[in-house]
C-alpha cells in the first residue's frame, strides 16, 4: 500500500471504495474510514499519536490534490464529501442507518438531513448531535522577551503539535448514550481534523452497533449548503485551495501548511531516502 510521509493511503477509485464499504457493512467488526489530506500529513509529522491513528484506518482515502501529485498520480483522489454521499447511497440500498455527529451547529445538521433525504429518500438517518466540545491543547513556547505564546499548527505548522485534548466528559457520555439508543450502522463524525480521528479511535469501541465510523471534516457544511464547494473546474485541476483562499483569506495558515509546508516535508523526506 502506498505511503506518503509515513501515512498509508489506499489507491482506490470510487467503485472500489464503495465495494470495500459494502464489505465493511455486511461483515463483522468495526471499521474506520479516514480521508487524509496534505495538511493532516503535515500535522502527523510531529504528532506520533495522530500518525498512528491515521495508519490504523481500515480505508484511507486521498482527499487532496497534493497527495495525488507527489504520488505521480498513482494514488486516486476521492474527496471526503463525495464519499459521504456514496456511503449514504450505499446505506439506502442496503437498508443501513446513519448518524450525523458534529459541526457544532444544529442548523447545519438539520439542513444536511434535508439535503440527504432529498437525494436519498429512503435513507435512514436515525439521529444527529452537535457533539461534545473538544479543545486541543498546545504547548507554550517561551520567547527571548520572556513572554510565552501558544503554538497552534494552523499558524506554526511543524513547530506545533497538540499535546493533549480536553473534552466535556458529561456531554460526551450523553452523546454516546444517544448513539447507542439509535443504533446506527454508520456514523459520520465532523469535529474537524485531528479531533475527529482521535475521537473515533477512542470511542468507537463504545458504540457496538456502528460498523463504519468516518471522519468527514467539513463535508456536512458542504452537503448542507452552508459552505459552497469550489466550481467543478477548480476541483478537477486540483486548485480548490485557490478558490477557498479567495473566499476565506483567514484560511491562509492552513492552506500554507497544505501546500508549501507539505511539499517541503515531502522533498526533505525524499532527499533523505
Amino acid at each position: 500500500m502506498p505511503q506518503i510521509l509515513g501515512v498509508k493511503i489506499d489507491s482506490v477509485i470510487k467503485t472500489e471504495a464503495r465495494q470495500q464499504a459494502e464489505i465493511f457493512l455486511l461483515g463483522n467488526g468495526q471499521k474506520k474510514i479516514f480521508t487524509p489530506n496534505p495538511e493532516m500529513l503535515v500535522l502527523a509529522q510531529k504528532d506520533a499519536e495522530f500518525k498512528n491513528i491515521l495508519n490504523s484506518g481500515d480505508l484511507n482515502l486521498c482527499d487532496g490534490f497534493g497527495i495525488q501529485l507527489v504520488s505521480g498520480f498513482k494514488i486516486k483522489r476521492l474527496t471526503g464529501v463525495d464519499f459521504v454521499l456514496d456511503l449514504c447511497g450505499l446505506a439506502e440500498v442496503l437498508g443501513k442507518s446513519v448518524f450525523l455527529l458534529g459541526t457544532g451547529d444544529d442548523e447545519v445538521l438539520n439542513q444536511a438531513v434535508e439535503k440527504l433525504h432529498a437525494q436519498f429518500p429512503q435513507l435512514k438517518i436515525v439521529g444527529t448531535d452537535v457533539g461534545p466540545e473538544i479543545t486541543l491543547s498546545f504547548p507554550r513556547k517561551r520567547e527571548s522577551s520572556g513572554h510565552t505564546r501558544t503554538l497552534d499548527p494552523r499558524f506554526h505548522g511543524d513547530d506545533s503539535v497538540a499535546d493533549g485534548w480536553v473534552i466535556d466528559d458529561t456531554t460526551n457520555q450523553t452523546v454516546i448514550n444517544i448513539i447507542n439508543q439509535t443504533k446506527p450502522d454508520i456514523i459520520f463524525v465532523a469535529f474537524g481534523q485531528v479531533k475527529q480521528e482521535k475521537w473515533i479511535n477512542e470511542f468507537l469501541p463504545k458504540l457496538p452497533s456502528v460498523k463504519i465510523a468516518m471522519g468527514v471534516g467539513g463535508s456536512l457544511d458542504y452537503i448542507s449548503g452552508h459552505v459552497s464547494r469550489a466550481p467543478l473546474f477548480f476541483r478537477q485541476i486540483g486548485l480548490e485551495w485557490v478558490y477557498r483562499l479567495a473566499r476565506e483569506p483567514k484560511r491562509f495558515g492552513r492552506i500554507f501548511n497544505a501546500t508549501v509546508k507539505f511539499l517541503y516535508f515531502y522533498v526533505r523526506k525524499s532527499i533523505k531516502a
